[in-house]
């Protein structure tokens, strides 16, 4: 297999350049796949698919044929990983490759094939056909709706039984809402708390169900609590900036809050490139000599793009330059384009299992509300997303002092020296653990980095109550650069991080007063409409 004709093609299209082999290595491989092929056919009929959820079912098992066809696509799918990693070249091209590699594999798994799926071929003869009807309509569904359906999200309603806490919105401009929840304490903290939520995605991830919200988390802790809902861009936001989104939302949302409550500073909290966009914020107002806000929390954020884990494998020079060229008039990311990208980061657990599920098998998927989110895409404006790919994927420009200008002032994160909390997922695949934890290195001041398990979502949204997973914390005055040495250092404790997160904000909120009774401030700030408002129910 290693020899065949067209093997060192496929290999530099994967990698958009040429690429070579360490010959002996070659030899190694081609040896080992010819004595595991050999291995392969002596066993016949009684070979057995193991170590492959997809091929764990009995009918697999119990079909000589299809059990031997994923037996031997699992041998080639170890002989081109192999061959992905003997590639000689630098680190991204040797990414690039098995990057790619592995999607050609995912995708030609025989699971993903009637003809080949043993267990789908045993379900459309036990339900007399009807399993293939059904799969059919579901295709059909899906093709119509846009994209592969994760979750029956019949089932779901924003506002009804999806972001919930109760609240209004009660400032709004053409990229925001802010939101200001009903306290849930007699009394609250002086200082109040605004969440900035990621604009690639909607703002109810922190807020699914009441025993699963961060905000209402928030709430019951005693905080103010105020979130920023973003609108989701349509062709009026075309030509809508970084620098628009900085000064005119963060920025904005942070002087309102301010304004209704009536406190000198405020706390703030940052989510994904919410953090990116609140941190930019900051720095933004430290050069204005500035500082309303009082302590911040950055949640799976990337300040410094060193570590930008397998997005990495898209960035570059070229591509930046392809979308600069495609936004240059103006213009929106469509928001599908940008969740099928973040779902073959994870193609058989995001794509090909629902593939699968859907189409072969004529399942419906169950209810989650996390993947009826996942679902719930948003544009990007062109100029916003094509300066955050150029300006920090590409050349990592806004960690560097005076590099970047955003709203007329010189980025320099040394001016921010207000107390932070970091927090990282240990298995994040959109935020490496090493990106979050390089913002220790960012920020001058006090600072606690806590690093929590699971990944991007699932390591945030993981409530006190449920008392599941870990989180380790280190030392709050030692942070090596390196963070494998931090998390050597480091002491696992169980549980959710929201309680010590919390912990940590008390002292930062200032004393408490009586909850105030009404929503906004007058009619400077009078009620819009109840929350969730419409901006998170807007389409893409």
């Amino acid at each position: 297999m290693p020899a065949m004709p067209g093997m060192v093609d496929m290999f530099k299209n994967a990698s958009g350049q040429q690429v070579s082999f360490d010959p002996a290595k070659l030899l190694e491989i081609q040896n080992q796949y010819l004595k595991d092929v050999t291995g392969l056919w002596n066993q016949g009929p009684a070979v057995k698919p193991e170590g492959d959820r997809r091929f764990a079912s009995d009918a697999w098992a119990n079909n000589p044929m299809a059990a031997f066809s994923a037996a031997a696509y699992l041998l080639n799918a170890r002989t081109l990983m192999a061959l992905a990693d003997a590639v000689q070249g630098d680190a991204k091209t040797r990414t690039r490759v098995r990057f790619a590699v592995q999607q050609w594999i995912d995708a030609s798994a025989p699971s993903n094939f009637l003809a080949f799926n043993a267990e789908a071929q045993k379900k459309a003869i036990d339900t007399q056909g009807e399993s293939i009807a059904k799969g059919m309509a579901n295709l059909l569904h899906d093709m119509k709706q846009g994209h592969v359906s994760m979750t029956d999200e019949s089932v779901f309603e924003v506002g009804k039984n999806v972001a919930t806490t109760e609240g209004a919105v009660v400032f709004e401009n053409e990229l925001f809402q802010l939101i200001e929840y009903k306290p849930l304490t007699a009394k609250v903290y002086e200082r109040p708390f605004l969440l900035v939520p990621p604009c690639i995605n909607k703002f109810y991830i922190l807020d699914l169900q009441p025993e699963n919200s961060l905000i209402r988390y928030c709430v019951e802790q005693g905080h103010r609590t105020f979130v920023v809902s973003w609108r989701n861009p349509d062709e009026s936001l075309a030509q809508a900036t970084w620098d628009q989104y900085i000064e005119d939302a963060v920025i904005k949302a942070i002087e309102v809050t301010q304004d209704i409550t009536g406190a000198e500073t405020i706390n703030a909290l940052g989510f994904c490139v919410g953090g990116t966009m609140l941190g930019t914020a900051l720095a933004v107002l430290a050069a204005r000599g500035e500082e309303p806000v009082n302590c911040a929390t950055f949640l799976t954020t990337l300040l410094d793009f060193t570590d930008t884990g397998i997005l990495d494998v898209f960035i570059d020079e070229n591509f930046v330059k392809y979308r600069e060229a495609q936004f240059a008039q103006g213009g929106l990311m469509p928001g599908r384009d940008l969740a099928t990208t973040f779902s073959f980061l994870r193609p058989n657990d995001l794509v090909w299992n629902y593939v699968v599920g859907n189409y072969l098998k004529g399942e419906t998927p169950p209810p989650f509300d996390l993947l009826y989110w996942n679902s719930d895409s948003t544009n990007l404006p062109g100029p916003y997303y094509t300066r955050y790919l150029r300006q920090m994927y590409l050349e990592n420009n806004l960690i560097k002092p005076g590099k970047m200008t955003v709203c007329g002032e010189q980025i320099d994160f040394r001016q921010v020296k207000l107390p932070v909390y970091l927090y990282g997922s240990r298995e994040d695949h959109i935020v490496p653990i090493g990106g979050a934890y390089a913002s220790t290195q960012v920020f001058p001041g006090k600072k606690r980095f806590v690093m929590g398990a699971s990944g991007h979502i699932a390591g945030v949204i993981n409530p006190a109550s449920k008392k599941k997973r870990s989180h380790w914390i280190g030392s709050s005055t030692k942070f090596p650069k390196d963070v494998n040495e931090w998390i050597a250092s480091a002491d696992e404790q169980a549980g959710s991080w929201w309680t010590d997160w919390a912990a940590w904000l008390k002292p930062q909120a200032g004393k408490q007063v009586a909850a105030p009774k009404t929503y906004g401030k007058g009619k400077s700030y009078a009620v819009i409409e109840p929350a969730p408002g419409r901006y998170v129910k807007a389409k893409a």
